[in-house]
């Protein structure tokens, strides 16, 4: 994770030197996440778990304050934020457009957004929807493939997570080729690995952005 730090960092000072006096925040910092090595004065990680986190992890969670708060209602002031982090959280969650709502609200204009996301072929949308209502219905039957994600985000809908927002996209990236690549390379342990040979899954949607208001 200190590389994936270093690396996130090397990205967005590409585009522009972060101001070291300007706070930065990572929604949805987990155990392990971005913030803890981006090397920031200020700066600060929020997950709905945190509490338990700083408990299991001390030596890591001891190096960035954190706050328990989930990303669709963040504890902070409109435009505090000079860098805003976001990485393959919003598809575990209930509104990941919500939160994607807060990310912008709280970053200053000029402040950077670096946000991803796991983005699959349509068909996991599809059949993860299906999953949901028989499960509504009463019947508890798992399908690993469909039941991994609260929402299985095509490429097109992460992009309009961004959409109508004041953002100014400046990179776009997603590794659609990579995950089928992975896929065909990696051993078949279950019908789970055959669909992903056919229909690429966990394909990462990377996106930096500029708010512009």
């Amino acid at each position: 994770m200190k590389l994936a730090s270093l690396r996130v960092r090397n990205l967005l000072e590409q585009f522009q030197r972060i101001d070291t006096d300007k706070p930065v925040v990572e929604v949805g910092s987990g155990a392990h996440g971005i913030i803890f090595f981006f090397g920031a004065k200020h700066s600060v990680g929020v997950d709905p778990l945190a509490v338990s986190y700083a408990r299991l992890f001390p030596d890591w969670q001891g190096r960035v304050p954190t706050v328990a708060a989930f990303g669709e209602a963040l504890p902070f002031a409109d435009q505090t934020f000079g860098v805003v982090i976001c990485d393959n959280v919003v598809d575990h969650a209930e509104s990941p457009s919500g939160i994607v709502a807060e990310l912008v609200r709280i970053l200053t204009p000029g402040g950077l957004l670096y946000f991803t996301v796991n983005v699959h072929h349509t068909i996991y949308a599809v059949a993860a929807r299906a999953h949901s209502a028989w499960n509504s219905l009463g019947i508890s039957y798992e399908i690993g493939p469909f039941a991994d994600h609260t929402t299985h985000l095509t490429s097109l809908r992460a992009k309009r997570l961004l959409a109508n927002l004041p953002l100014r996209v400046l990179s776009e990236s997603s590794n659609i080729a990579g995950a089928k690549a992975q896929a065909r390379r990696l051993p078949t342990r279950h019908v789970g690995d055959r669909l992903k040979r056919l229909f690429f899954k966990n394909a990462l949607y990377e996106v930096i952005a500029r708010r512009e208001t």
